[in-house]
Formats: C-alpha cells, sequence, structure tokens
C-alpha cells in the first residue's frame, strides 16, 4: 500500500491527519521507535514521551529523528493534555493517570498494530494466548517459509510489528500480547488463535475474565478462529457464524491426536498427518503447538506435507523447553519462558517420570495455590529462589520436598544432589524475571551457565549439599 491509500485508511478509522493530529508515542523500546519511523515515514508530526531518566533506545531514535520533541524523566500531564492521539506501548499500563485523563479529555488511544493493519493488504495471522505464543507463531513462520512464501514473523516476539512492513511479505504472522490486544481495534486477522488460558499478568489484569476478553480481542473481524477444545474458556469464545476449526490432545477434534496400529499420530479429520515421535521437541504440550499451527497454516492454505516437513525440522525455541545437557545420566532443561502458572504445568505434565523443578521469581500477583497439584503429582522435589519463593512454599504446604536457593548457581547445585539418574532437572519458574534478572533470556542463560560449570575438565559433577527448609 502506499502512503495515501494508508492515510486514508488511517483518517477512516481513527480520525488521523498529517497536519492536524497531535500525537503522542509513549514509551520509547522497540515498539516505540518502530512507532516512531512509521509517523515519520509518512511525515505526520508527533512527540515523545518516557517516564524514565535515559530509555534504552534514546540514542538510536536521536540518530534517525533528531529533531522530533522527546519528553523523559516522567509522564508530564501537560504532554498528554495537547495530544489527540495516543500510542502507547504495551509496557505501559493505560491506567496511568496522565493516560485515563488524556482519554477523558477526548484523545484516542491508537495502537502498533491497529497502525499495521491499516497499513498492509497481505493477510495477518494472529496468536495468542498465555503460554506457547512464541513456539506457534514460529512454527507457523517456518511452514510458510517452507512453502516457498515470502512471509513476516514479529509483533510481541523478535521484530516489531511496523518494521515488518519493509519486508513487503505475502504473508504476516503475529504473535500479540494482552497488552497490546488491549489497545487494538483496527485488526482484522484472515486467521486467528487463542492458545490457552490461565493466570497471567494479573498485576496489570483487574482479573482473569478481564485478561480472557483482552486476548478474545484477537478474534475480532471475520477471519477463520482456530479454538482449543481442550480449554474451556476458550472453547466458551466460539462463534459459530464464523468458520472455525478446533484442535485437542485429549479428544477428537479437526486436529487431534490418535493412535493407529500402536503409533500415535497428529491428525486432520480422519487422515493422519505425521506420527507424533517425529516431532522434535519435549512434552505433551508441544503436540498442541503443532496442531494449532497445522490448523493455522491449513486455514490459510497450506499443504499438509510441506507443514509437516516444516515440524520435523523444527529444533524449538531457546529457554522453552530446551535441552542443556545430559550429565551422569541426569537431564537439564532449560524452560525460562515459563513465565506463568499455566507454562509450568504444561511442562511438568509432559514427563511420564518425577522431575527435580527449580522455580520462582515473581508471581505477578497470581495465586500459587493453582501450581500445587501438578507439582504435587510431577515434582518429586521444588528447589525456589527470587521474590515470591515464599508464596509457592506456602502454597505447596509440605506436598512436596522444599529446598531454599539464593540464587541460580546454588539453585542449580542443590538439583544436583536430589536428581538420580535417568531425571530430569526442569527449570520452569511459573514466575516472572525481572526480581532477579534483566529478563527470562538471562535467567536462561544463568542457568546454562551454572549447570555446564557442575562439570570440571574430567567430566566429574561437583559435589552439592542440600538442605530442606
Amino acid at each position: 500500500m502506499d502512503g495515501a491509500a494508508i492515510t486514508a485508511l488511517l483518517s477512516k478509522h481513527f480520525g488521523l491527519d498529517p497536519q492536524a493530529s497531535k500525537i503522542l508515542v509513549v514509551g520509547l523500546g522497540n515498539t516505540g521507535i518502530s512507532v516512531a519511523r512509521y509517523w515519520h515515514g509518512l511525515g505526520f508530526k508527533f512527540a515523545i514521551i518516557d517516564s524514565r531518566d535515559k530509555p534504552p533506545m534514546m540514542e538510536e531514535f536521536f540518530q534517525q529523528m533528531p529533531d522530533t520533541p522527546v519528553f523523559t524523566g516522567g509522564f508530564d500531564e501537560a504532554a498528554f493534555q495537547v495530544a489527540t492521539h495516543l500510542v502507547v506501548s504495551p509496557g505501559v499500563s493505560l491506567d496511568e493517570r496522565a493516560i485515563i485523563k488524556a482519554i477523558a479529555n477526548g484523545a484516542r488511544i491508537v495502537s502498533d498494530i491497529d497502525l499495521f493493519a491499516c497499513s498492509t493488504d497481505a493477510p495477518i495471522v494472529a496468536i495468542t494466548g498465555s503460554n506457547g505464543k512464541s513456539t506457534v507463531t514460529t512454527m507457523l513462520g517456518e511452514m510458510v517459509k517452507a512453502a516457498g512464501i515470502a512471509v513476516g514473523v514479529g509483533g510481541n516476539l523478535g521484530t516489531p510489528a511496523l518494521d515488518l512492513l519493509a519486508l513487503k511479505a505475502q504473508f504476516y504472522v503475529l504473535e500479540l500480547s494482552s497488552f497490546q490486544l488491549e489497545r487494538t481495534s483496527a485488526l482484522n486477522a484472515a486467521a486467528a488463535t487463542v492458545l490457552n488460558i490461565s493466570a497471567d499478568h494479573l498485576d496489570r489484569h483487574a482479573d482473569l475474565a478481564d485478561y480472557a476478553r483482552q486476548k478474545q480481542r484477537v478474534f475480532r473481524g471475520d477471519g477463520v478462529m482456530v479454538i482449543n477444545a481442550d480449554d474451556p474458556v476458550v472453547s466458551a469464545m466460539r462463534c459459530d457464524s464464523r468458520k472455525m476449526l478446533t484442535f485437542s490432545i485429549n479428544n477428537t477434534a479437526d486436529f487431534y491426536l490418535a493412535e493407529q496400529d500402536g503409533t500415535e499420530y497428529l491428525m486432520y479429520n480422519e487422515s493422519p498427518l505425521m506420527p507424533l515421535a517425529e516431532l522434535p521437541l519435549e512434552g505433551r504440550h508441544n503436540a498442541a503447538n503443532a496442531l494449532v499451527a497445522l490448523a493455522l497454516g491449513t486455514s490459510i492454505g497450506l499443504d499438509a506435507q510441506t507443514m509437516c516437513a516444516a515440524l520435523r525440522k523444527f529444533k524449538g525455541l531457546s529457554h522453552r523447553m530446551q535441552r542443556v545437557a545430559e550429565i551422569r545420566g541426569v537431564t537439564w532443561v532449560n524452560d525460562s519462558k515459563a513465565t506463568n502458572i499455566g507454562a509450568c504445568v504444561a511442562a511438568l505434565q509432559g514427563y511420564a517420570r518425577k522431575v527435580v523443578l527449580i522455580a520462582g521469581g515473581d508471581a505477578k500477583g497470581a495465586d500459587m495455590n493453582e501450581l500445587t497439584p501438578a507439582i504435587k503429582e510431577k515434582a518429586k522435589s521444588v528447589v525456589l529462589m527470587g521474590k515470591d519463593a515464599g508464596l509457592i512454599k506456602q502454597a505447596l504446604n509440605g506436598c512436596v520436598p522444599v529446598y531454599s536457593a539464593d540464587n541460580m548457581m546454588q539453585a542449580v547445585q542443590i538439583a544436583a544432589g536430589l536428581a538420580d539418574v535417568g531425571e530430569s532437572v526442569l527449570l520452569s519458574p511459573a514466575c516472572a524475571s525481572l526480581d532477579q534478572y534483566k529478563n527470562y533470556q538471562d535467567r536462561g542463560d544463568k542457568f546454562t551457565k551454572a549447570v555446564l560449570a557442575l562439570v570440571d575438565g574430567s567430566g566429574v559433577m561437583y559435589p552439592s549439599s542440600v538442605a530442606l527448609i
């Protein structure tokens, strides 16, 4: 689409005008700078505001757009009062006082996803949910590539959506968070899914019902709905007047698991697509991820054989059920991306044999009692660390042995003393990482480093001592 067509759509949907609109971009991180580049390219007037004294993208921003007004060190309400439109980065809550007052004064909220939707004619596949978003987004992207189709993959994962427009792709696959969706109104995806719903981000959403409502916004429009038949909250989102595909790992659906002649298959209706054993990923939840990727790919016309070939080559993503090492018969698995209860539960349920679990961090207001049944069933023992370790210990109430660690190195050393040959040690924190680490990637990297440090040059594991708490 050319600039004139995009500007016309922005005017139609949001009343935006290159000359008259006064746009305030709130937040100068990766999303904020992508929005700034977008407005600059279209010739719209805008300013930037960030609550931090030195936003991480400040230097890059000034190199590209030195004449753009920037306000830092707080949210000056005067800047918000003159704005006609706000583009608020996902990391900034809409409950900020200055934002609430600006909206009350008539300012309109526009998201980067709205801008993206108004700027391309190419079909968009939109993926959200509490767990598995990045894996499914990347899986589907690989399927589209394998079909020889130019694809842009990003959004909440990797490249910001607006930066993908430079690719001029034939398809776009976007991972979307609840924070992106709650401020998005113009998206009409060709296919969309809510993978699952479990307690997450309750420090930013009023309750689980509100969180689910924001996720459901991904289904706005008239595209194909891909529904998780195993999740009652997601199943309740179905709309019978829309084209719909379902997936399940527990029951028959459009895409499901079934055993034939002693072999378990990924199925589409009555047709076996590929043996589950050929999927090179740990955990049964990854079977669900593969099924929904197949459903989404089918909805946009991809060939089953091509999609299955892509699945067989898919090795998974870093920090998501990633095998780090096997040391003296113990397998060490990095699932640092499990930043909520649902992700940890899914990881645990993928194991037939009990594991030693390393968990803890910032619970983000979640009820840790919801974690107890899965730990009781699947964990041999638990090593806890981080800000809300005490909440998890209290919720477990002695159902399994619990140990305390001050840092990742200590947690790994304790776990090494607990795990026996043939068992796994699983880092699946069920919590966010920012209480101790830069992000979940940093946490996972520290885990990997600590695991590899267990072995000296001769391959001998260092001893570790443990103490119950």
